[in-house]
Protein backbone atom coordinates (compact mmCIF):
# COMPACT_ATOMS: atom_id res chain seq x y z
CA UNK A 1 0.00 0.00 0.00
CA UNK A 2 3.00 2.28 -0.30
CA UNK A 3 3.50 2.62 3.34
CA UNK A 4 6.44 0.61 5.10
CA UNK A 5 4.69 -1.65 7.95
CA UNK A 6 6.70 -3.05 10.98
CA UNK A 7 5.83 -6.66 11.88
CA UNK A 8 2.91 -6.97 14.46
CA UNK A 9 1.71 -9.53 16.93
CA UNK A 10 -2.24 -11.39 16.06
CA UNK A 11 -3.99 -10.17 18.95
CA UNK A 12 -7.92 -11.19 20.11
CA UNK A 13 -10.52 -8.47 21.08
CA UNK A 14 -9.44 -8.64 24.99
CA UNK A 15 -5.88 -7.11 23.56
CA UNK A 16 -4.92 -3.12 23.83
CA UNK A 17 -5.01 -2.17 19.71
CA UNK A 18 -1.35 -1.38 19.83
CA UNK A 19 1.00 -0.42 16.11
CA UNK A 20 2.69 -3.83 17.55
CA UNK A 21 -0.77 -5.53 17.86
CA UNK A 22 -3.12 -6.33 15.45
CA UNK A 23 -6.84 -7.52 17.13
CA UNK A 24 -10.60 -7.33 14.87
CA UNK A 25 -12.44 -4.80 14.93
CA UNK A 26 -15.03 -5.05 17.65
CA UNK A 27 -18.16 -7.17 17.13
CA UNK A 28 -20.23 -5.24 19.05
CA UNK A 29 -19.80 -2.22 16.53
CA UNK A 30 -21.61 -1.94 13.14
CA UNK A 31 -19.10 -3.32 10.81
CA UNK A 32 -18.50 -2.70 7.10
CA UNK A 33 -18.28 -5.64 4.70
CA UNK A 34 -14.51 -4.33 4.91
CA UNK A 35 -14.57 -4.52 8.56
CA UNK A 36 -16.16 -7.70 8.60
CA UNK A 37 -13.70 -9.70 5.67
CA UNK A 38 -10.73 -7.90 7.79
CA UNK A 39 -11.68 -9.89 10.65
CA UNK A 40 -12.91 -13.12 9.30
CA UNK A 41 -9.16 -13.00 7.23
CA UNK A 42 -7.47 -12.26 10.57
CA UNK A 43 -9.36 -15.30 12.53
CA UNK A 44 -8.06 -17.90 9.47
CA UNK A 45 -4.31 -16.96 9.98
CA UNK A 46 -4.77 -16.77 13.99
CA UNK A 47 -6.18 -20.59 12.80
CA UNK A 48 -3.11 -21.21 11.04
CA UNK A 49 -0.80 -20.06 14.07
CA UNK A 50 -2.54 -22.46 16.55
CA UNK A 51 -2.58 -25.22 13.84
CA UNK A 52 1.37 -24.87 13.84
CA UNK A 53 2.07 -24.63 17.71
CA UNK A 54 -0.19 -27.86 18.05
CA UNK A 55 2.13 -29.98 15.86
CA UNK A 56 4.98 -28.64 17.17
CA UNK A 57 4.19 -29.78 20.56
CA UNK A 58 2.93 -33.16 19.03
CA UNK A 59 6.12 -33.75 17.31
CA UNK A 60 8.12 -32.63 19.93
CA UNK A 61 5.96 -33.62 23.05
CA UNK A 62 8.86 -32.84 25.76
CA UNK A 63 7.12 -29.20 25.36
CA UNK A 64 4.11 -30.67 26.72
CA UNK A 65 6.61 -31.72 30.13
CA UNK A 66 8.75 -27.89 29.99
CA UNK A 67 7.99 -27.97 33.94
CA UNK A 68 10.52 -30.88 33.85
CA UNK A 69 13.63 -28.33 33.31
CA UNK A 70 15.11 -25.67 34.86
CA UNK A 71 14.50 -22.37 33.72
CA UNK A 72 17.63 -21.69 32.42
CA UNK A 73 17.30 -23.92 30.04
CA UNK A 74 14.17 -23.83 29.00
CA UNK A 75 14.38 -20.89 25.91
CA UNK A 76 16.86 -23.06 24.23
CA UNK A 77 14.97 -26.08 24.70
CA UNK A 78 12.19 -24.51 23.17
CA UNK A 79 14.32 -22.89 20.33
CA UNK A 80 16.08 -25.97 19.48
CA UNK A 81 12.20 -27.54 19.01
CA UNK A 82 11.24 -25.03 17.04
CA UNK A 83 14.23 -25.25 14.62
CA UNK A 84 14.20 -29.26 14.08
CA UNK A 85 10.18 -28.55 13.24
CA UNK A 86 11.28 -26.02 10.75
CA UNK A 87 13.82 -28.33 9.24
CA UNK A 88 11.15 -31.05 9.28
CA UNK A 89 8.26 -29.22 7.92
CA UNK A 90 10.34 -27.81 5.50
CA UNK A 91 12.06 -31.18 4.24
CA UNK A 92 8.13 -33.10 4.30
CA UNK A 93 8.87 -35.18 6.86
CA UNK A 94 6.02 -37.33 7.64
CA UNK A 95 4.12 -36.01 10.23
CA UNK A 96 1.77 -38.73 12.38
CA UNK A 97 -0.83 -37.83 12.89
CA UNK A 98 -0.93 -40.32 16.35
CA UNK A 99 1.12 -37.35 17.71
CA UNK A 100 -1.97 -35.21 18.31
CA UNK A 101 -3.27 -37.52 20.48
CA UNK A 102 -2.95 -36.23 23.97
CA UNK A 103 -1.89 -32.80 22.85
CA UNK A 104 -5.35 -30.77 22.93
CA UNK A 105 -5.35 -27.00 22.36
CA UNK A 106 -4.33 -25.60 25.21
CA UNK A 107 -6.31 -22.10 25.56
CA UNK A 108 -4.01 -19.35 27.50
CA UNK A 109 -5.36 -17.83 30.18
CA UNK A 110 -5.95 -14.18 28.80
CA UNK A 111 -7.81 -10.93 30.28
CA UNK A 112 -12.01 -11.52 30.37
CA UNK A 113 -12.40 -7.92 29.97
CA UNK A 114 -11.32 -6.39 26.71
CA UNK A 115 -8.62 -3.43 27.65
CA UNK A 116 -9.23 0.09 28.74
CA UNK A 117 -9.83 2.25 25.61
CA UNK A 118 -7.11 4.61 27.19
CA UNK A 119 -4.51 1.47 26.90
CA UNK A 120 -4.88 1.95 22.95
CA UNK A 121 -2.81 3.94 20.36
CA UNK A 122 -3.62 6.26 18.54
CA UNK A 123 -1.42 5.34 15.40
CA UNK A 124 -2.75 1.77 15.81
CA UNK A 125 -5.78 2.17 14.13
CA UNK A 126 -3.81 4.19 11.32
CA UNK A 127 -2.00 0.15 11.12
CA UNK A 128 -5.44 -1.79 11.47
CA UNK A 129 -6.97 0.32 8.74
CA UNK A 130 -3.25 0.07 6.30
CA UNK A 131 -3.79 -3.66 6.99
CA UNK A 132 -7.40 -3.86 6.30
CA UNK A 133 -6.90 -1.93 2.89
CA UNK A 134 -4.21 -4.48 1.53
CA UNK A 135 -6.62 -7.37 2.87
CA UNK A 136 -9.39 -5.97 0.47
CA UNK A 137 -6.68 -5.70 -2.03
CA UNK A 138 -5.73 -9.17 -2.48
CA UNK A 139 -9.12 -10.28 -3.15
CA UNK A 140 -10.76 -13.24 -1.73
CA UNK A 141 -9.18 -16.13 0.03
Amino acid sequence: MGKAQKYVLLGDATYPLQDWILKPYQEEEKLTQRQLRFNYRLKRAHSVIENAFLRLKARWQILLKCDDCSLELLPTLVLACCILHNVCEAHDSPFNQEWLEGTEPTELPKPCQPAPAAMEDGRAEQVRELMCQYFESCGEG
